[in-house]
Order: structure tokens, then C-alpha cells, then sequence
């Protein structure tokens, strides 16, 4: 056995991740501070490689992360909250070893029949529990929301202004501390929007807690009282994170810790089951966000899933199909005044199929200008977005009771802008013959009275004191054209671009849709009451392409959102509109950044691997970013050895070599994985003299005893108990081992390997010798080794735009 490890260093590594476990790792956006070469994860995760020293100061990862000295050179430890949490990679390779084999050959035909029948039946509980806690948030923000702004609009009707504001910031702070508390406390992985970790595990990552049960809870409620108590969010965004957790839960038979598990759901315990159920998951939540079935599919195809194949194609329309169907059937329920406060509409739905797209020169010139915009207001919103979030890192380092403050401050801010902003309006006359009562006394409706006479309305209050599903459907309103004065739209324009720059980023589930959306019509109908006297277009569907240009160029996806759009709209009319708009917003921010999504990930420093190869890769090989020092196990290994290499490393793959007399030559097996290995050294079935034991083995495990824990709470190395003795005996791993791992030539271009590495899904890829009689394995190549920080750090002369 190759057993060249430098021990220090490896204690260092084990120590950082014994603290960072006992502790609660709290999320927060940072950049990795980490100076040297290192692959880590946590237990039962990837393998550990180091190039020199790991931390040349303990104590430098506890200090602010964000100074202009801190050099990013690695992405395998995410710095969440005010601690340093290791990132795990996730096996969806299936391990074709002895004992996967030995399953299959022995599954009956009514098996398969039941895992398929029961692969079908958790899409289907997917889509339905996605579609009840969808239904459960709207009713809850609808009420709690409505009976806030009834209470502060019967003290304006009353003339007590003081008390209308003490009224509304008093709930508004109230409800934030709620959300604050949740996130800050019980799960800091459930703030943001969640989208951009749920991208990360599809594509193989998996951080800290973000697909837990305490997640989920909070992410429910956290988002409920957040969007209640007026902060510049939405809940679609959650509402993905939602879906993915839940899908997660039952996905994995469910939770061990809070004694919530199924034994028959054992089929499904491996990653590359969870991936699918997840992007099944994913999909239902934007589905039960938007009511827009299809586009919750094409938003998993274009935006979360790195992997796709047919099957999950039906998969995923069946679950948002499910999730179209149990909406419809709760909406139709409430219709009937069951619901509260809860509108007849139900969700958001803006229906403006009314107005029918009529277009001549100038709308088309309109539309490309819209475009443009939207693309500069998109790049320059996700600049800010990413030196906000940093700024707000400093002050989360700080603990737990500081994220809450900053919460409380923010949530007294939306309240002034909220209470304040409309003073600066004057009063409108109600238009004549208008459908609905003005000004609206009630919650609902698009005339705010605010401080205006009998008779007259103010345009900002009704945008911005009321709920945000309520205000988007203002602006998207095509019923009167001069609803909103020009100023009122600027100044809403600018509330809600700061506003949601300065929210996302708090310790609060929060969505960025609904805020760009906000923004994106502002500026839309803006355009549409300029050019309204030579325009066919009316105000309403400008605000619609303005909202879809703003979307964009912050998010860069192009067919999910036209589709996600057209089905939250009922316009299929506009979908060449639609088209145009995206296409030359999105083509435009690219020339600036990447999407907000893309830089969040990259922010938490999580080892996101692209669908393409960096173009300096294909002037490297793959022995050239090959970690050292490599750790071999023989087919038949000595307990000793093994459990020195576990104890001492965290590597999460171990190559195992059959060498003389048991072959030839010495020869690559194959790999075996350390969850493996933990649980055969549990079961102790062990031999005095190095021999082959398979049979042995075969006959006392199943493949399901070898299934993946739910939640991290596998078998550790510290649950075991081996004597003396048994550490001088031999345990046999030829059953264990994966014996057709992928392997590449050390002479493969990088390039080719990343691509091969990210579209196979693999954690592992073994790089064997190009010439013979050498060791039969040069090394192996994990995520770390595909990273920019890895590769640049070691051939810094390296141009990476070239």
C-alpha cells in the first residue's frame, strides 16, 4: 500500500472538520480563503488531496473572508456563516461491484415492476405535497398581509397617519423578526432563494443542511412571514428550494433524526435516484409558483438539471402536471369565499389576454430598446447584488443575533419607503365608468385612497402599499392607460430596484422574481406611456416585455422564461414579442457578467463544473493536475492498513490494485468507495491470512446494506470498535469494489476529460499510464481538479482566457 501522506496536514484537515461539524454551520456568502491546494470533505465524503501545507494559520479562516489579501484558490469548502463547512461531492456513478451485480441477477420481475410503480408513485406525492405547501404559502401571505394592510388603511381612512405607520412598520418588523429568527437559528441554509444550491447538487455538489428537513420547515414559514411583511421578495425562488426538499425527504425514506423513515423506500437510497427525484422536485416548485406547468419543465431542463434524459423528461411533466391539477382543484375550492382574504384569482396569475398584440415599426423598435435596457439594468443589478451580498457577509461573521438586526433594519427601511414614497404623489381623479370601486376600501383593488379626498386615488400607494402579486397585476393592467402618472412609475421603479438589491442576501427566504418582475414592468410601462400616442402595443403589454427583458438580463434564461411568462400571463399572442426581448436582453448583460444564479454559486464557493471546458484546458493533459499522494489498497488488504488510511485521510475513493501472486502484474481492480469500506470493517467479517473472502461477504450483505444514509447520518469511522487483534488481520474487498470505473489516458487534453467528467456524472475519474510497466494507476481526478483556482494555481503563467 502507497501510504505517503503527510500526517500533519491531514490532522489539521480533520481537526477543521470536527469543528466545523460540531458547530453550526450557518450560510453566508463569502468567498474561500483557503491558500493552498486542497480537496475536502466531509466524513464519508471526497477524497482529500493536498499539494503542501493546508493552512499556514489556523486561525486566518476565522477572520473576515472579504479583504483584497484574501487570494480564492480553491472552491471545496464553502465558507457558510462564520464557519468553514466542507463540501461533498455525490456518487451518481452506479457501482457495478460484486454485490450490485449479485442484486440484480437476483431481483424478480415483480422488484422491478415495484420500483418502477414506486419511482412513479413519489413523482406523484411530490407534485401533490409541492402543490398543498404552495397553496398553504398563499393563503397564509394573502391573510396575513391583507389584514395588515386593512389595518393600516382603515387608520389612513381615519386620518391617524401616525398610527397607520406605527401599524404597518409594527407588523412589518414583527414578521421579519419571525423570518429573521428561523433562518438565523434553526436553519441559516434556508435563507436566499435556495435556487442556486438546489443547481449545485444536480450538478454533484452537496453543502451544508440545504436539502434537510429543518430546511424545509423553515423555508415554508421564514417565506411566508418574509413576503407578508413587505420586503421587496418573492416566494418562487423558495419556492423551487421547496419543492427539491421535499423531494429530497422522500427521497430518502424519509428522516432518521426526527423518526420519519420507510424500509421499502430502499431502492431509492443512492444519489443518482435523489438527482432525479430533486429536478422532479425542482420542476414542481416553480410549477406551484407560477401555475405554469411546462415551464417548471423547461426550467429544469435550461436552468437547474446538469444531467437530462428521456425518462426524467416524462417524469418531471407528470409531477408539474400534478402540481397544474391540485392547484386548480384548491383555487376552484376558495372560490367560494372559503379562504379568507384569499383572492378569487388565486396564486399569481395575470391574465391580460384582453389585449391583443397588434404591432407596427415603432413597437418593434420599442421592444429591441426594451431589450437593451433590460439587459444594462440586469448586469448592473447583479454587480450590485454580488458587493451587497459581500458587504453583508462581513456583518453576518458577526453571529446570529447581528443577521437578525440587519434584518429588522431592512424591514424599517421597505416600511419608510412603503409609507413614505406615496406622500410624493398627488392625488388622481378616479376615471369615469371604471369596473371596480375607487377608491378601493378594502384590501384588493387598484385605487388606493391613501391621504386622497373622496373621489381620487393615489397611483403610488396602490403599488406599493399592497401585496406584490397585487401590484404586478397593476402594472400589467391594460384597463386604463393613465393609471399611473410617469414620475409615480420612476419612482417605483427605482423603490424596487434598490429595494430588492439591498433584501436579497438578509437572513430571509427570498426570491429574486418577484422583485425584478416589479421592477421590469415599472420601467415597461414607463416606455409604453411614452410611446403610447404612435405605439399599437398598450401600456399593459409593455410592462409585460419590460418585465421579461429585466428577467433576462439578471437570470440569462431564455426558453423557460418565454414559456414560464406566456403560461403566467394566458398571452400565447405575445410569444414572438416574448422571444425577441429575451434573446437581445440576455445577449446584451452577457457582455458585462454572468447571471445572478451563476454568481451566487460562485460566491459560496461552490465547485459548479460548466457545461463546457475552459479553453486554457486543452493546453493541459490530465496527469498535469493529477493530486498527490495517491492511496492504493491491495484486493485483499491488511484491517490495519485500511483503517490507518480512513483515519488519516478523507479521501472518499480508494484505488484497489491486485498484485502476485493473485495475478500476473500488477493491475487496476478498481475503486471502492469509504462508506463501503466503513461498513464492511462494521461487520468484521474478517480473515487471519490473506485470502479471497468474497463468498463469504456475498452471503451475509446485501446491496441495500451498502445504500447511502439520508441526511449525512452515515456510519462513521469513530462508530467503530476494532480490536488489536482484528487491525492484523486481512479483510477481502474484491465484493466492494467497483470493478468498471471510468479511467482516461494521463495523455488526455483536460479539456476532453471536464467534458467526460461532468456529462458521465462522476465523482472519480481514474488517469492510468499511457506506457507500460508502471504502477497501473497514475492518479485520480476529482471535481477539485477541474476547478480554475486548482489548475491556474498551479501553472499561475497560464493565460485562463486563452
Amino acid at each position: 500500500m502507497v501510504a505517503n501522506v503527510q500526517e500533519l496536514s491531514k490532522i489539521e484537515v480533520a481537526e477543521e472538520k470536527e469543528e466545523c461539524i460540531n458547530e453550526k454551520c450557518n450560510y453566508r456568502f463569502m468567498e474561500n480563503n483557503v491558500e493552498n491546494n486542497v480537496d475536502i470533505e466531509s466524513e464519508g465524503g471526497e477524497k482529500l488531496e493536498t499539494n503542501g501545507s493546508i493552512f499556514e494559520d489556523r486561525d486566518m479562516i476565522r477572520e473576515p473572508l472579504l479583504l483584497k489579501s484574501r487570494v480564492n484558490t480553491t472552491s471545496q469548502i464553502a465558507i457558510v456563516g462564520a464557519n468553514v463547512c466542507p463540501i461533498e461531492s455525490l456518487d451518481y456513478e452506479i457501482v457495478e461491484n460484486d454485490l450490485f451485480k449479485q442484486d440484480w441477477r437476483s431481483r424478480k420481475k415483480v422488484q422491478i415492476f415495484q420500483y418502477v410503480v414506486l419511482k412513479w408513485t413519489l413523482v406523484l406525492l411530490i407534485g401533490i405535497a409541492t402543490g398543498l405547501v404552495a397553496f398553504f404559502n398563499n393563503i397564509a401571505v394573502e391573510n396575513i398581509a391583507g389584514f395588515k394592510l386593512l389595518l393600516t388603511g382603515n387608520l389612513m381612512l381615519k386620518q391617524n397617519y401616525y398610527q397607520a405607520f406605527a401599524a404597518l412598520a409594527g407588523c412589518n418588523v414583527v414578521l421579519a423578526t419571525c423570518a429573521g429568527v428561523l433562518c438565523a437559528y434553526v436553519a441559516p441554509a434556508a435563507a436566499g432563494s435556495g435556487i442556486p444550491e438546489v443547481k449545485a447538487y444536480l450538478n454533484g455538489v452537496d453543502a451544508h443542511s440545504i436539502l434537510a428537513p429543518s430546511t424545509l420547515f423553515v423555508k415554508i414559514f421564514g417565506s411566508i412571514f418574509g413576503v407578508a411583511a413587505g420586503f421587496v421578495v418573492g416566494k418562487e425562488g423558495p419556492m423551487v428550494h421547496t419543492g427539491a426538499c421535499i423531494a429530497n425527504l422522500l427521497g430518502q425514506g424519509g428522516s432518521r433524526k426526527y423518526h420519519l423513515t420507510w424500509k421499502w423506500l430502499r431502492y431509492f437510497k443512492n444519489d443518482r435516484d435523489r438527482r432525479d427525484l430533486i429536478t422532479c422536485g425542482a420542476a414542481a416548485g416553480v410549477a406551484a409558483a407560477f401555475r405554469a406547468p411546462v415551464g417548471g419543465v423547461l426550467f429544469a431542463l435550461e436552468e437547474a438539471a446538469s444531467w437530462w434524459r428521456s425518462a426524467l423528461l416524462w417524469r418531471t411533466f407528470f409531477t408539474t402536471a400534478v402540481v397544474a391539477v391540485v392547484l386548480k382543484s384548491l383555487i376552484e375550492y376558495c372560490k367560494n369565499e372559503e379562504c379568507g382574504l384569499f383572492g378569487d384569482g388565486g396564486l399569481i396569475m395575470f391574465n391580460i389576454n384582453n389585449s391583443v398584440p397588434a404591432y407596427n415599426t415603432i413597437d418593434l423598435l420599442a421592444i429591441i430598446l426594451l431589450g437593451v435596457i433590460g439587459g444594462i439594468f440586469g448586469s448592473i443589478y447583479n454587480y450590485l447584488v454580488d458587493k451587497v451580498l459581500r458587504t453583508y457577509s462581513i456583518i453576518n461573521e458577526k453571529g446570529s443575533a447581528f443577521r437578525v438586526l440587519l434584518v429588522i433594519i431592512i424591514s424599517i427601511l421597505t416600511s419608510c419607503c412603503a409609507f413614505g414614497i406615496p406622500w410624493l404623489a398627488k392625488c388622481i381623479p378616479c376615471p369615469p365608468n371604471v369596473g371596480e370601486e375607487c377608491p378601493t376600501k378594502g384590501r384588493t383593488g387598484s385605487y388606493k385612497s391613501f391621504q386622497c379626498p373622496a373621489g381620487h386615488y393615489n397611483d403610488l400607494a396602490s403599488l406599493l402599499l399592497t401585496t406584490n402579486d397585487d401590484a404586478i397585476r397593476n402594472l400589467f393592467s391594460s384597463l386604463n392607460t393613465n393609471e399611473f402618472r410617469l414620475t409615480s412609475l420612476l419612482l417605483f421603479f427605482v423603490a424596487m430596484y434598490f429595494l430588492g438589491i439591498i433584501t436579497y442576501g438578509i437572513a430571509i427566504p427570498s426570491g429574486l422574481f418577484i422583485p425584478v418582475i416589479l421592477a421590469g414592468a415599472s420601467y415597461g410601462r414607463l416606455v409604453g406611456r411614452l410611446l403610447s400616442p404612435i405605439a399599437n402595443l398598450d401600456v399593459g403589454l409593455f410592462a409585460l416585455l419590460g418585465a421579461a427583458s429585466f428577467l433576462g438580463g439578471t437570470m440569462r434564461m431564455t426558453v423557460s422564461l418565454c414559456v414560464i411568462l406566456l403560461e403566467l400571463t394566458n398571452n400565447l399572442l405575445m410569444l414572438p414579442l416574448m422571444m425577441l426581448v429575451l434573446l437581445i436582453s440576455k445577449t446584451v448583460a452577457d457582455c458585462f457578467n454572468k447571471g445572478v444564479y451563476d454568481q451566487i454559486v460562485i460566491m459560496k464557493g461552490l465547485p459548479f463544473l460548466e457545461a463546457h471546458a475552459e479553453p486554457y484546458m486543452r493546453h493541459l493533459v490530465a496527469g498535469d493536475v493529477v493530486s498527490g499522494p495517491l492511496i492504493t489498497f491491495s484486493g485483499v488488504e491488511k484491517v490495519e492498513n485500511v483503517v490507518h488510511s480512513l483515519r488519516m485521510t478523507s479521501h472518499n475513493g480508494f484505488p484497489v490494485i491486485d498484485e502476485p501472486p493473485l495475478t500476473d502484474a500488477p493491475e487496476l481492480c478498481g475503486l471502492v468507495l469509504r462508506s463501503h469500506l466503513l461498513v464492511l470493517l462494521s461487520g468484521k467479517l474478517f480473515t487471519k491470512h490473506r485470502r479471497l473472502s468474497g463468498a463469504e461477504t456475498l452471503k451475509r450483505y446485501h446491496a441495500y446494506d451498502f445504500a447511502k444514509a439520508g441526511s449525512g447520518k452515515g456510519l462513521k469511522l469513530e462508530d467503530l470498535e476494532i480490536s488489536p487483534e482484528e487491525m492484523e488481520m486481512y479483510v477481502d474487498l474484491h465484493p466492494i469494489t467497483n470493478t468498471s470505473p471510468y479511467t482516461v489516458v494521463e495523455t488526455m487534453s483536460l479539456a476532453k476529460a471536464a467534458v467526460a467528467f461532468r456529462e458521465l456524472g462522476l465523482r472519480h475519474l481514474c488517469v492510468v499510464p499511457k506506457t507500460p510497466g508502471r504502477p497501473p494507476i497514475v492518479g485520480i481526478l476529482t471535481r477539485h481538479d477541474f476547478m480554475p483556482e486548482h489548475i491556474l494555481g498551479l501553472y499561475p503563467h497560464i493565460d485562463p482566457h486563452k
